[in-house]
């Protein structure tokens, strides 16, 4: 028997690195270790965790990498404020065709079956928000406008029909590492009151490869194939379209970075 299907069986024993980065998250996370606070020195947590000096630098580096902490050279680490934090898998904007490609692997098997649940549990107020994200996006494409926005908001509907809070949290994450995009104007709308106003929200799917514009129409159709999977409530269909479609995505990135 798996020990997926015995519940007795023992969990995937924890790496030392990631025991050492739980160990400080949750510390964070309850605030014995407050934002400005400075984390305990390399010797404590050796001694603390029964680690080598790697396995503490390596979770330091998890640890940064997630924005948790910063490191001030020759001072020590300490707890960032949470707006200065980076979301889950967040990646520098230098990030690359070659780390697109692999997010788009995470993504495949993510918005799959995110999209075969969408089919089974959306609700109208779903449909009509995925639809509203179509439309935009045929607009804008025909305007020779940005459509990276629209394409977004297609995909978190997706995501927000599972009803499933952390399939949305994931996917935001993953945009967030799929080339963070310049902070952008917001599109003309109707002004909100002035009291009701905000500033508009970061930016969190990546901004489209200029050589891959002449594919939108093609990106519009594998949509509409997604959308109507859903609308019949046809899961397997919408996991077929939505598998195809990010498919498709890599194979298109692939040929732009000159893979064979």
């Amino acid at each position: 028997m798996s020990a997926a299907a015995n519940p007795s069986s023992p969990a995937r024993a924890v790496s030392q690195p990631q025991r050492v980065v739980d160990g400080i998250a949750e510390r964070i996370g309850n605030g014995l270790l407050s934002p400005g606070d400075r984390v305990p020195t390399e010797p404590e947590l050796m001694r603390e965790f029964g680690v080598s000096r790697t396995v503490v630098r390596e979770a330091m580096s998890r640890l940064q990498a997630s924005g948790l902490v910063a490191t001030r050279q020759g001072v020590g680490t300490f707890v960032l404020e949470p707006s200065q934090a980076r979301p889950l898998l967040a990646a520098a904007s230098s990030t690359r065709i070659r780390q697109v490609l692999a997010m788009l692997e995470l993504r495949i098997s993510l918005e799959s079956e995110a999209a075969h649940l969408a089919a089974q549990r959306r609700s109208n107020a779903h449909l009509a928000a995925m639809r509203a994200a179509l439309d935009a996006f045929d607009a804008h494409r025909r305007a020779g406008a940005s459509t990276t926005e629209d394409d977004f908001a297609f995909h978190v509907q997706i995501a927000a029909a599972t009803g499933n809070e952390y399939f949305e949290e994931v996917l935001r994450s993953l945009g967030s590492a799929t080339i963070p995009r310049p902070a952008q104007p917001p599109r003309a709308h109707t002004p909100a009151p002035a009291a009701e106003a905000a500033p508009p929200p970061a930016p969190t799917f990546g901004t489209p490869l200029v050589s891959l514009e002449h594919n939108k129409e093609v990106t519009q159709r594998e949509h509409e194939d997604i959308y109507e999977a859903i609308r019949r409530q046809d899961a397997n269909a919408a996991r077929a379209a939505m598998l195809m479609h990010l498919i498709h995505s890599r194979e298109r990135l692939r040929m732009v970075r000159g893979d064979h």
